[in-house]
């Protein structure tokens, strides 16, 4: 029976490592298979992958469109029908939409939209909502309040 105290590799299976510049009779002396001169033959000579070789690089080529706002608040999105896990009068917050796994963490911003239908009253607070999860939100008897 094989076990973790008898395994062997298959024979050829494991070589040993090609050492380099060890003298020409072992094939590998002189330039240790890097070929003759160049960038790639000196040490610490490496090109980056996306460099194409002095040419005007194609992220420069190309043009660009439209803008890209870096200060914009990015909002986790949950709906209506999502709070129905919930039990009759709950506090819905970031911390219980984490804990039921609706979110991925306390870190996001989250907007409550209104896809689905509810019928227990429930406390909502959060940073956003669409007014028609409001309304669903108001109609079940519950109420919503914003951070």
């Amino acid at each position: 029976m094989i076990d973790l105290s008898n395994l062997k590799a298959v024979a050829g299976s494991r070589k040993k490592k090609q050492r380099v510049g060890r003298g020409n009779a072992s094939g590998m002396g002189t330039t240790s298979g890097r070929g003759a001169k160049g960038q790639k033959a000196r040490s610490g000579g490496s090109v980056p992958q996306w460099f194409e070789g002095g040419q005007m690089p194609i992220y420069r080529r190309l043009p660009k469109r439209g803008f890209k706002n870096r200060f914009r608040t990015e909002y986790a999105v949950v709906n209506i029908r999502d709070l129905a896990i919930f039990e009759k009068g709950s506090v819905i917050d970031r911390r219980a939409l984490r804990d039921r796994g609706k979110i991925p963490s306390l870190n996001v911003s989250v907007k409550l939209l209104g896809d689905g239908e509810i019928a227990i009253p429930l406390t909502v607070k959060l940073e956003k909502a669409s007014q028609t999860a409001i309304d669903k939100i108001a109609k079940a008897g519950g109420t919503f309040e914003q951070l």
